[in-house]
């Protein structure tokens, strides 16, 4: 535990515990102190966060990143401090030699064969012969396209807004923007109202002509 923290005007919050009551200007200027001093607090732990953080990827990158010795100079019992400290530096996949991921046995590539992991998941783009891309991507990426896929599903997109009749960016530029899209559902939405008002009157005309007959 660190050292106990000194609240900034704790003489003069001392002094108002002594009042009954206590004027508007007094509690915004208790809650305004107050308030600075926690963000003071909260830039200083992430600061400190910060330095730990390099402090570890140090770490990280000396044990699994580029090493600075050659593969064919690797120092004896190598195997039995990766068993020491619970790391595999190969993947377990037989035929694939990348490094295996931090508290894993398979590489990035082969992410998803680990049961037990839950932060990947498989791209869903759909590719030849009815089947689906399946690269190894983070489960917060919405929509779930690895980046070759993205781009794909990116130029579909602006293909579709083309035929719509709306100017979009090239591929090697941004995405549309929200209103552009917003502006294409709407447009397909009222076409297809239009069509069932069409289909629905065309059904009442008919329906008044068999009667009449």
């Amino acid at each position: 535990m660190g050292d106990p923290i000194t609240i900034d005007g704790a003489d003069e919050d001392l002094a108002l515990s002594k009042s009954e009551f206590l004027t508007r200007q007094e509690v915004l200027r208790r809650r305004s102190r107050r308030v600075k001093q926690l963000a003071r607090l909260y830039k200083a732990h992430y600061w400190s966060l910060m330095e730990e953080l390099k402090r570890k990827h140090k770490e990280y990158y000396w044990l699994y990143g580029k090493s600075p010795f050659k593969e064919d100079e690797k120092k004896n019992g190598e195997e039995d401090d990766e068993n020491k400290l619970g790391f595999h530096m190969k993947c377990q996949i037989s035929d694939c030699k990348e490094k295996a991921m931090v508290l894993t046995r398979f590489c990035h590539k082969h992410i998803l064969k680990d049961s037990n992991q839950t932060l990947y998941r498989g791209c869903s783009f759909p590719i030849k012969s009815g089947q689906i891309c399946k690269k190894p991507i983070l489960r917060s990426i919405n929509p779930p396209h690895c980046p070759v896929h993205a781009q794909a599903a990116e130029k579909h997109l602006q293909r579709a807004l083309r035929r719509a009749g709306l100017n979009v960016p090239s591929p090697s530029k941004l995405a549309p923007k929200l209103h552009v899209v917003v502006a294409e559902y709407v447009h397909q939405i009222q076409t297809k109202r239009r069509e069932a008002q069409r289909k629905s009157v065309s059904k009442i005309k008919f329906e008044e002509k068999t009667s009449e007959s």
